[in-house]
């Protein structure tokens, strides 16, 4: 059970007193990929992704994709802001235009960290054991 930023044992899991433990604390590349992750977690962001990779040369602005989405320009801007932000997409600003692209290799590194990250979460408590393979 989840109270204020601790994990608290049921009731009459330890002899008859909760068991708190201080917060798990992320370091900056968890915090990093986390940010990722969340910001592929919205549709509108990933068919976002997908418009921009199709889009002539790589590369599109926000009247390229206010159309295809069906979203006005402050929501385009704001989508495109989280993926700026989580690294995923960046900006190249030319005049008044801002144009966006495709960072190289920024989801095939998502998918590495994931892979390689075997033992990262091994010290908390909220994994689910791990199972053993069928005989």
């Amino acid at each position: 059970m989840r109270r204020e930023g601790h994990d608290v044992a049921p009731t009459g899991a330890t002899s008859g007193s909760a068991r708190l433990r201080a917060p798990r604390t992320f370091t900056s590349g968890e915090s990093t990929l986390a940010r990722s992750f969340k910001a592929l977690s919205d549709p509108t962001r990933l068919r976002m992704l997908s418009l921009i990779a199709a889009h002539e040369n790589g590369e599109a602005n926000v009247t390229d994709l206010t159309g295809p989405l069906g979203l006005g320009q402050p929501t385009v801007s704001h989508h495109l802001k989280i993926l700026v932000d989580a690294g995923l997409i960046e900006r190249d600003k030319r005049g008044v235009w801002s144009f966006y692209m495709l960072v190289p290799g920024a989801l095939g590194t998502l998918g590495e960290n994931l892979t390689t990250a075997e033992g990262a979460w091994s010290d908390c408590d909220d994994v689910a054991p791990e199972v053993p393979a069928a005989r």
